[in-house]
């Protein structure tokens, strides 16, 4: 199925489809996949010696397992099957995936990345955004950043919110996550475990933080057209009040349990317009995604719970497939794609 190219006069055939990156998003990622009759994973794209060679299925500890599907240690392998689409989950960096997503598209095959600097690049990279929208138009496909945070939670969801708006003064978004029940790699991403001193430390040197909050401002501020002049953030840690005990790690009372962190979308006059607020942290009371836009009229919607992380990137990312097959070649944001759900027995 051709990216970025109207299909409705070629015979349909199942999206052939590469995972590349076989961590735990990665493989709860293709076991999503899997479920649908419309894709056919053709192969996956690892760089671990202890994955590369071997069956995907057995690699995500698939039930049905094995697949039948190879993980490849060399990219340009895989690529050399003609994917229609890569679904890329490596790295948050742009900057350090830039060469794995530009072999992709070369091989005239559309993205969909969970990388979460790509989820809206313009402001923040805005020469590398550049190059991947020629890159992408030059080869006639379509990539995409994607996810639930960014991707949905605290950017789409809240542009689409004002859509029964006739203004927007400001726009707000607080998402409390409990990671206590999240993987380890995102518990470590969030310093959990950690002194406080420990966790600015690390905060400094780039290693502990949420990726893809100035982005997420950004496209609220372009979408809603307020005038958001600067972009700031701030990252502090939440300090845990009592032991807690996950599955992985234990944060001892007086330890930094996860993050709180704040992008903000201020005006020329230092007016704040855009506020989206991330507490993520193990143990988290009451967690919750809330939005509430000031306008006419006011506008507030809350999940209680929130929405999954894992599942909901997973899902994101998946019902981003055929949206992507069918958008217009280039760099595209989860701001100007219509993502709906993708049904397991939806035709190819």
């Amino acid at each position: 199925m051709p990216c970025g190219h109207n299909t409705e006069n070629l015979v349909k055939k199942k999206i052939r489809a590469i995972q590349y990156g076989v961590g735990p998003i990665g493989a709860s990622i293709a076991k999503l996949m899997r479920e649908k009759q419309a894709i056919e994973i053709i192969g996956a794209i690892d760089l671990d010696p202890a994955k590369a060679g071997r069956d995907l299925g057995e690699v995500v500890g698939a039930q049905d397992a094995p697949w039948g599907v190879k993980v490849f240690a060399d990219a340009k392998e895989a690529l050399d099957l003609n994917p229609d689409v890569v679904i890329h989950s490596t790295s948050s960096s742009l900057a350090k995936v830039m060469d794995q997503l530009t072999a992709c598209l070369e091989a005239q095959s559309c993205i969909v990345s969970t990388c979460e600097e790509l989820s809206y690049p313009f402001r923040t990279h805005p020469e590398l955004a550049a190059k991947l929208d020629t890159t992408a138009k030059e080869w006639g496909v379509a990539l995409v950043g994607t996810g639930v945070n960014p991707g949905f939670v605290m950017d789409k969801l809240v542009v689409t919110l004002a859509a029964v708006s006739q203004h927007i003064e400001n726009a707000k978004a607080l998402r409390i996550v409990d990671a206590s029940k999240r993987r380890l790699p995102l518990q470590k991403k969030i310093g959990a475990g950690m002194t406080v001193d420990e966790f600015r430390a690390q905060v400094k040197a780039g290693v502990v933080k949420h990726v893809g909050l100035p982005e997420s401002v950004a496209m609220v501020a372009d979408s809603l057209n307020l005038p958001v002049e600067t972009i700031t953030e701030t990252i502090d840690p939440k300090v845990a009040t009592d032991r807690v005990q996950t599955e992985y790690l234990t944060v001892e009372k007086g330890q930094a349990a996860g993050v709180h962190q704040i992008g903000r979308g201020l005006s020329k006059d230092g007016k704040e317009l855009v506020n989206l607020e991330l507490q993520m942290y193990v143990g988290a009371k009451d967690p919750a995604d809330t939005i509430t836009l000031t306008g006419h009229p006011n506008i507030s919607l809350a999940i209680p719970g929130g929405s999954h992380g894992d599942i909901a990137t997973a899902s994101v990312v998946v019902n981003s497939i055929p949206v992507i097959l069918d958008a217009p070649a280039g760099l595209r944001t989860s701001r100007d794609l219509p993502i709906g759900f993708f049904s397991p027995n939806a035709k190819p």
